[in-house]
C-alpha cells in the first residue's frame, strides 16, 4: 500500500496522516510518489502543449480501477501513475461533517465495507471502511480525502478531473485546491452553462470541461465568466464528433471525449471487440486532445501519443 511517508511532512498543517504498512490484496509492492522529472508547465500552457504537439491526454475514469486497485483511492492513482497514467477523473462528496473526500456513490455499500449514506456518516468513520475493487474483493485500502489527493497531484504532476457530487459544493472544492495549492493539477467537470458559470465565479484561474462544440458554444460560455484559456471543449459520449473538434481547435480550445459509460453500451466495449482498438488512433488523428475512458491501460498500451504527450510537455 502506498506510504504516506513523503505527504505527511506536507500535511501536517492540513490533515492528519495515517501510515499504513498493508498492500492490496493483490501484492503489488509498495509504490512512492515520484516526483516530476520537469518543470510543470502552468495546466492552461500544458493543454496547449498536448494540442499543439497532436498529443493526447488519457483520463483515467474513477481514478483507473484494476484488480485490487479500488475506483477513487490514493494507492489506484499511484498505479495508474506508475504505469503512464497522468490524468485521473475522481469523484468528490462531503462526510457529514463537512470532509471532502473521494466517493462515486451516495451511499457507502457498493464500493466500501460500510452502509449508509456518505452525508450522514462522519468522516472519522468513513476514514476506517475499507474499500472494494470491482470484483468484489475487499482491500486494505481507504476512502482518501481530497486534501491528501490534491497534495499527491501536486507532488508527482498529476492532473486531476474533479466531479463534484451532489453533498458537496464547487466553491468548496475550490477552496480545497487554493489550500493545496494546486491550481496548476486541477480540472473541474461541469455539466451545464450554469455549473461553468459557477466554477468561474468560484475561482476564474481553475481550468474546466464544459460541453462546447465550436465559437458559438465558447462564447456563450465567455459571457457567463469561463476564461477561454481554462477551458477544455467535452463533446459528448455517443460518437466522435470531428467537425466540432476541428472548430474548437481553431479556436485555440482543446478538444475532450469519453469512450466511456456502462458496460456493453460504451464504446470502450465496441472498439475492443475485435481486439484492435484502431479506433482510439482515429480520435487522435482527427485532433482528440482529452480522452476519458474506463480503459485507460489498454488505451495507454495501444497508443504512442499519450508518451508523445510527456516527451514534448513533462509530467
Amino acid at each position: 500500500m502506498l506510504r504516506f511517508t513523503l505527504l505527511c511532512g506536507m500535511l501536517l498543517a492540513v490533515s492528519a496522516c495515517r501510515d499504513d504498512s498493508n498492500q492490496a490484496n493483490s501484492g503489488a509492492d509498495n509504490p512512492s510518489i515520484t516526483a516530476p522529472a520537469v518543470a510543470q508547465l502552468p495546466l492552461p500552457a500544458y493543454f496547449d502543449c498536448v494540442r499543439e504537439n497532436r498529443g493526447l491526454l488519457i483520463a483515467a475514469h474513477r481514478g483507473g480501477p484494476a484488480p485490487g486497485y479500488p475506483e477513487n483511492t490514493l494507492e489506484t492513482l499511484q498505479h495508474g501513475f506508475s504505469e503512464g497514467i497522468r490524468v485521473f477523473e475522481v469523484d468528490i462528496a462531503e462526510s457529514r461533517d463537512g470532509v471532502m473526500l473521494l466517493m462515486h456513490d451516495n451511499r457507502l455499500n457498493r464500493t466500501t465495507t460500510g452502509d449508509g449514506y456518505v452525508a450522514d456518516t462522519d468522516w472519522a468513520e468513513l476514514a476506517a471502511l475499507r474499500m472494494v475493487d470491482d470484483e468484489g474483493q475487499r482491500t486494505d485500502f481507504h476512502p482518501p480525502k481530497l486534501t491528501d489527493v490534491l497534495l499527491w497531484a501536486k507532488q508527482s504532476g498529476a492532473v486531476l478531473e474533479l466531479d463534484r457530487k451532489p453533498t458537496t459544493s464547487f466553491r468548496n472544492i475550490a477552496t480545497a485546491v487554493r489550500a493545496a495549492g494546486a491550481g496548476d493539477n486541477v480540472l473541474l467537470i461541469s455539466y451545464s452553462d450554469d455549473e461553468a458559470a459557477e466554477i468561474a465565479a468560484a475561482d476564474p484561474g481553475l481550468m474546466m470541461t464544459a460541453g462546447a462544440k465550436g465559437s458559438r458554444d465558447i462564447g456563450r460560455l465567455e459571457e457567463r465568466g469561463v476564461d477561454r484559456t481554462r477551458l477544455v471543449a467535452w463533446t459528448g459520449t455517443n460518437s466522435p464528433d470531428y467537425g466540432a473538434w476541428a472548430r474548437n481547435i481553431q479556436e485555440g480550445v482543446e478538444p475532450a471525449f469519453g469512450t466511456l459509460g456502462r458496460k456493453g453500451e460504451r464504446l470502450d466495449d465496441q472498439y475492443w471487440a475485435d481486439g484492435d482498438g484502431s479506433e482510439y488512433q482515429d480520435l487522435v488523428d482527427n485532433g482528440l486532445v482529452l480522452l476519458a475512458t474506463d480503459e485507460p491501460y489498454r488505451v495507454a498500451a495501444a497508443l504512442k501519443s499519450d508518451d508523445l504527450a510527456r516527451e514534448k510537455c513533462g509530467r
